[in-house]
């Protein structure tokens, strides 16, 4: 298999996201613009191995289980669920809300851990979501510790406005991801999902590169009745205890 080849088989699989989680080969093929056999090859090896399910009656791909094996491989390398959960857990507890583990993955944060409320209405935000760095609280507080010249990058890619809310305007971005740089903590609100609060703080490497955020969300109406101050005094210790262990496995791994 040549680079190209190999290039093309992986970008292929870029395009199944949860907006488009499937695709048939001519569509496919369509939208990336290049010839329908490469695809259908390409779509037909994955499925061989495991990577991709075809449906038996819309002849659409679709991901396959091999994906979920390799997400609980990592997890455990990272021993996410025996070191960090606890933490993540118990902070829920005392803040009555959701609390999520957001890493960082070029351009995007990706939920790699979640201890849900207790509450009946939530934010539901499912393990693996990829969200981009300059919307809401888990991600912007990762980008905001970015290196300026990488936060260009992404900006330069272009905005999206997944709500109202959204800060598109690049001046007023920068000097949002400043300010949050300066306290060390970004609160949002609707910026990703409509009525949906954040409260987010950075988690850093053996090298102190942010690598990581550790966040509370949840309904927007709740964040009335929380005592900011209190919850990040909380929100802070458990990223302290997080970091601890997240310093030592990047020493190790990255």
């Amino acid at each position: 298999m040549s680079l190209k080849t190999l290039d093309n088989s992986l970008e292929i699989l870029n395009y199944f996201t949860r907006e488009t989680p499937s695709w048939g080969v001519r569509e496919l093929a369509k939208e990336m613009g290049i010839s329908h056999s490469i695809v259908y090859r390409t779509l037909a090896s994955f499925e061989k191995y495991g990577f991709l399910e075809q449906d038996p009656l819309s002849k659409k791909y679709e991901l396959g289980l091999r994906f979920l094996e390799f997400g609980q491989m990592v997890k455990e390398k990272m021993r996410l669920s025996e070191l960090v959960y606890p933490v993540m857990k118990r902070l829920a507890e005392q803040v009555e809300e959701s609390i999520f583990l957001t890493w960082l993955d070029k351009a995007d944060g990706v939920t790699v851990e979640i201890a849900e409320s207790a509450h009946r209405i939530k934010y539901d935000v499912s393990l693996g979501t990829r969200t981009p760095l300059y919307v809401g609280a888990s991600c912007k507080v990762i980008m905001a510790f970015l290196p300026q010249d990488k936060q260009q990058e992404i900006i330069s890619n272009g905005l999206k406005a997944f709500t109202k809310n959204t800060i598109l305007d690049e001046e007023k971005l920068l000097k949002d991801l400043d300010e949050i740089k300066e306290k060390g903590w970004c609160y949002s609100v609707g910026e990703f999902s409509d009525s949906v609060f954040g409260l987010g703080v950075p988690l850093f490497n053996s090298k102190n590169e942010i690598i990581a955020s550790l966040t509370i969300s949840g309904p927007e109406y709740r964040a009335e009745e929380m005592n900011t101050k209190e919850a990040l005094n909380v929100l802070q210790k458990a990223a302290g205890k997080i970091q601890d262990y997240l310093k030592h496995y990047s020493s190790n791994y990255r």
